[in-house]
């Protein structure tokens, strides 16, 4: 045991991997305990969090107690069946899934500020 520890400590991991994994492409009657049972083999889990809203629906979020426990999931489920559906496991990158919001809402406080000072751009042709 105490090899094993020494061993993950000096590896060194890209800056992606994190403890969070978003899973897409579930099928949309996985329950938790489903996926528990699929992440639970790779390490022990801190929380899964299944989307049930019409726009989260088929995808979900599980975090690990460990980066390599996670690291190792999503080396080992990326392309696993389940349910005749490919699961997609990517770590989880908070800059990128807020990247469009954040835009969409520049653009709303651009078009704001215009009609606030009557400015119009010309239209590109």
């Amino acid at each position: 045991m105490a090899m094993a520890m020494g061993r993950k400590q000096n590896v060194r991991l890209p800056p992606e991997v994190n403890r969070i994994l978003y899973i897409k492409n579930l099928p949309y009657k996985i329950t938790a305990e489903e996926m528990y049972d699929i992440f639970g083999k790779y390490g022990a889990i801190r929380q899964i969090r299944v989307g049930t809203t019409q726009e989260t629906r088929g995808t979900a979020f599980v975090v690990y107690e460990d980066i390599f426990d996670a690291k190792n999931a999503c080396d080992h489920l990326s392309g696993f069946n389940v349910c005749n559906r490919y699961l997609v496991v990517l770590y989880y990158q908070p800059n990128k899934a807020y990247k469009k919001l954040d835009q969409q809402k520049k653009q709303e406080d651009l078009d704001h500020m215009k009609q606030k000072y009557g400015l119009s751009t010309p239209e590109k042709k």
